[in-house]
């Protein structure tokens, strides 16, 4: 195999190869921070990555494995890691020039995690200012063009985000893992952007500690959860970061082994609700096409129908919880250093600040209401199909304005199938489906009920199946 072959290996291959020692830690370890050096100047993917650490991890690794000690799961295996997780002595920028030079003294439960798997971190994948926008953009870049993560099939356009900066790396083959988090579609948005792999577990599957003690705030919206080239990928990595832990103590009380088990989880037998939208919104005829042929090409075994759900213009709760949450978190950044903070993140804390208690107790009764729609509809079918964005990736900068013909809000018009999940805490993930005309990737939406991810795993590998990716890489690659 050629370096770029080993590159594009998905990730559970690649761990036997590992093994079996086909190939070693260090060489591929070198095919990708190889490939960082020579491609990442076109996708801006990674905000730091550390060669010297990781090189000498994988000769530790390989060591380890010609000695025959006792492995992780994830031993040898190059793992990106998004910038809002914090990494002792790896720069953690949250994607803030507040925090550009910030080098942590601990590492997030999802990092201690992965570091105990044997995995090597070859960096910080590039995000929006604490994660607060669908598309990957900064202010830690001297330029516009170092501002925005690209997309590997097109750098003129967006990566989405904000795990823009994983599902880039991971298309272009640039890591063979990727963690991300989604508190309104920000692994899924990036996933579909890009022609990847990923899913957001129920709310509390990946437990959310930053290292250190801080006051407890409520996290109604956000997950952590892998971005991988094929799902297969996902499950060896959410077997790693998954399950309880008393430091988080809203975490859900699930082993990891439950998450992935499909032995319950039989393809055939599930009930498949198909939906292009909640109600509000619009969606690109194209993309509706192309993920309606997917759910077409299962529909001989007579499990897919149509389903109703309408949950009205639901925009205004989710703002107003996830502004407040914000805030509550970013109060002091806000007050001290406004002309640092990023467009996005200004408007995000201003809304915030502005949030009454009213207010607040309004938008959780009306997630109540938009709970008990989605559980309505679960009543009659185990998963629920959308298009994962209404567009294929826009021009960086430039979120789409009208679909359709039709005036869409720009800040959420590209993703209104993405936050009313988060609102109420399913499990997603977003699978390729095909490309449009000018060859960009387009997802599809896989929802399932609350701790339900095997079902969501089990429909991802039947349709990765029928419709493999993987053989498809980009022209930046």
């Amino acid at each position: 195999m050629n370096s770029k072959e080993l590159a594009f290996k998905p990730a559970s291959e690649l761990r036997d190869l590992l093994l079996n020692k086909e190939v070693s830690p260090v060489e591929i370890t070198r095919i990708y921070l190889d490939r960082i050096d020579a491609l990442d100047q076109h996708l801006n993917s990674f905000i730091t990555t550390t060669p010297e650490k990781a090189m000498e991890d994988a000769q530790a690794a390989e060591k380890a494995i010609m000695d025959k000690e006792i492995l992780g799961p994830l031993h040898g295996i190059p793992i990106s890691i998004k910038d809002l997780e914090s990494t002792r002595g790896i720069k953690t920028t949250m994607g803030s020039l507040i925090f550009k030079e910030k080098v942590p003294e601990f590492d997030s439960i999802v990092v201690e995690r992965i570091r105990k798997s044997g995995a090597i971190i070859l960096g910080k994948t590039n995000t929006p200012e604490f994660g607060l926008l669908g598309s990957t953009e900064n202010r830690l870049g001297g330029s516009t063009w170092e501002n925005h993560c690209r997309n590997p099939w097109n750098n003129e356009m967006t990566s989405g985000g904000s795990s823009g900066g994983a599902a880039s790396a991971i298309s272009a083959g640039l890591c063979a893992l990727a963690t991300g988090s989604d508190g309104g579609g920000s692994i899924r948005i990036p996933a579909s952007f890009c022609g990847v792999y990923g899913i957001k577990p129920t709310l509390g599957t990946i437990p959310r500690y930053p290292g250190f003690p801080t006051p407890p705030l409520a996290n109604q919206t956000s997950q952590a959860g892998p971005i991988t080239r094929t799902v297969k990928d996902s499950m060896m990595l959410l077997s790693v970061i998954a399950g309880h832990d008393e430091r988080d103590p809203i975490s859900l009380n699930k082993s990891p082994n439950e998450i992935v088990d499909l032995n319950e989880a039989n393809f055939d037998k599930l009930r498949i609700g198909w939906i292009d939208h909640f109600g509000f919104g619009q969606i690109d005829e194209e993309v509706v096409s192309i993920c309606k042929k997917t759910v077409d090409s299962i529909q001989q075994n007579g499990n897919v129908d149509s389903v109703g759900i309408d949950i009205g213009e639901p925009f205004e709760a989710f703002w107003t919880l996830f502004s407040t949450n914000v805030f509550a978190s970013y109060q002091k950044l806000y007050k001290n250093n406004e002309s640092q903070l990023a467009w996005y993140t200004q408007k995000c804390l201003e809304y915030g600040s502005k949030v009454t208690g009213v207010d607040y107790a309004r938008a959780v009764g009306e997630i109540d209401i938009i709970k008990a729609k989605f559980a309505s509809a679960f009543e009659n079918f185990d998963l629920i199909f959308t298009p994962t964005t209404s567009v294929p990736a826009f021009p960086v900068g430039k979120p789409p304005t009208k679909i359709n013909g039709h005036e869409t809000n720009e800040f959420w018009g590209a993703f209104p199938n993405t936050f009313p999940i988060n609102m109420i805490g399913n499990p997603a993930a977003s699978i390729p489906c095909g490309f449009t005309k000018n060859k960009l990737p387009v997802g599809l939406h896989i929802i399932g009920k609350p701790n339900c991810e095997a079902t969501v795993l089990a429909a991802s590998l039947k349709l990765e199946s029928n419709n493999p990716w993987i053989q498809e890489t980009p022209p930046i690659s």
